[in-house]
């Protein structure tokens, strides 16, 4: 009886935190999946379709532009990022001023809302008076319209994107390479093993938790990149660099299509959850078969 009262006292301290994430997470869930098979506005009550939503969405060609343009800046993103922040770690992995002020400099713009790095990037991209159109015509090349280009566009969105995201995962290295012990560089180096052994061999298996965990956590962030698109191109040109965020977005809010916009939000939903899960797994076997030689 004794220990049954302490269960359900216990139950009592998680319990606001599970009811705030039931509200904010679980309900919103569980209400999209609802709406999804709905066809409603932002004001109707709806009416039940079934399927007639997913039907639609494997026959729009622009949902399907938009999603392979998702996974375009995913593939630019995420293997950039990760070697830079791993590079910039290694760099600044080091006792100092100047290596500390270095990494405020690096997670600066970590700090930034898209709002702001869309400003900057906007005035760094734009080919008349911007930064690079302005140093391309001080050596007399003609500037390069990347934010109008159907070819530029999405580098420059990857090019924006790693600039303001590489803060974190610098951060995260550099919180496992100072868990790595300097006892083994230091058996490393009277095995006269070089630089290059000792990385390959201490450094990448010491990170490997943190490297997958860069990896998974990017990757899903990618895959919801939204604010880029819509504030530096608006999709443009000619939905070159709209994402499936954006077009959900669209559908939701300037379309008024509620339904469909929240069943484009349960495919893009599984198909983030099918990439985590498949990554943690092939990592996780991965891994195995390493431990197990």
């Amino acid at each position: 009886m004794i220990s049954s009262s302490r269960d359900w006292r216990g139950l009592l301290f998680v319990a606001p935190f599970v009811l705030l994430y039931s509200i904010i997470l679980v309900f919103p869930l569980l209400r999209g999946i609802w709406l999804s098979f709905t066809q409603v506005d932002l004001f109707g009550s709806g009416q039940f379709v079934g399927a007639a939503n997913y039907a639609r969405l494997a026959h729009d060609p622009i949902f399907a532009t938009s999603l392979l343009n998702t996974f375009k800046l995913t593939l630019m993103i995420v293997p950039v990022l990760t070697i830079l922040a791993l590079a910039l770690a290694l760099a600044l992995n080091s006792a100092g001023k100047g290596a500390s002020l270095l990494r405020g400099i690096f997670f600066s713009s970590a700090v930034l809302s898209v709002t702001i790095v869309t400003l900057i990037w906007r005035f760094v991209l734009a080919p008349d008076a911007g930064l690079l159109g302005e140093a391309s015509k001080a050596i007399g090349a003609d500037p390069l319209p990347f934010l109008s280009d159907a070819r530029l566009v999405l580098p420059a969105l990857a090019l924006t994107t790693i600039w303001w995201s590489v803060g974190l995962p610098m951060l995260l290295f550099l919180a496992g390479l100072q868990q790595i012990p300097e006892d083994m560089y230091e058996a490393a180096a009277l095995d006269n093993a070089s630089s290059w052994t000792a990385f390959a061999r201490i450094t990448v298996p010491s990170l490997r938790r943190t490297l997958v965990l860069v990896i998974m956590l990017q990757t899903a962030a990618q895959l919801q990149l939204f604010g880029q698109s819509q504030l530096l191109t608006a999709g443009g040109p000619s939905g070159a660099s709209r994402t499936a965020v954006l077009f959900l977005f669209e559908t939701a809010f300037a379309q008024w299509q509620m339904g469909y916009a929240s069943a484009a939000a349960e495919v893009l939903f599984v198909i983030i959850l099918a990439v985590t899960i498949t990554q943690y797994w092939a990592t996780g076997r991965a891994t195995a078969a390493q431990d197990g030689r």
